[in-house]
């Protein structure tokens, strides 16, 4: 049979399962509120970009100083974005002004 329990054992143990229930709801909170959920993304988005900017670090400065051959390869591929993104400007904008040439003729016409 079961053991009879007294008023103060079922007590400490109603007192027990709360402490236990509150624990749990407090664990479940921190895990599905969006405010912490927000900031564990912040976190582990800062983690990763310290991560990345480390990489590239090592790969242009290394033990012995920066890696010229590194430093002269990003600044040609740099060099290149840069020339390639004034050609495309450029075209753009010849194609803005003969089409609005365009447009104006026809208006005059």
């Amino acid at each position: 049979m079961a053991e009879e329990r007294s008023p103060e054992q079922i007590e400490a143990d109603l007192a027990a399962a709360r402490a236990r229930m509150s624990a749990n709801i407090s664990q479940l909170i921190n895990e599905v509120h969006p405010k912490i959920i927000k900031q564990r993304q912040i976190d582990q988005a800062k983690d990763a970009a310290k991560r990345e900017f480390a990489f590239y670090k090592s790969q242009i400065i290394d033990e012995n100083g920066p890696r010229l051959d590194r430093i002269v390869v990003f600044g040609g591929a740099l060099a290149g974005i840069t020339t390639f993104l004034l050609i495309v400007r450029g075209i753009v904008s010849a194609s803005k002004k003969k089409r609005k040439r365009k447009i104006t003729a026809q208006v005059n016409a």
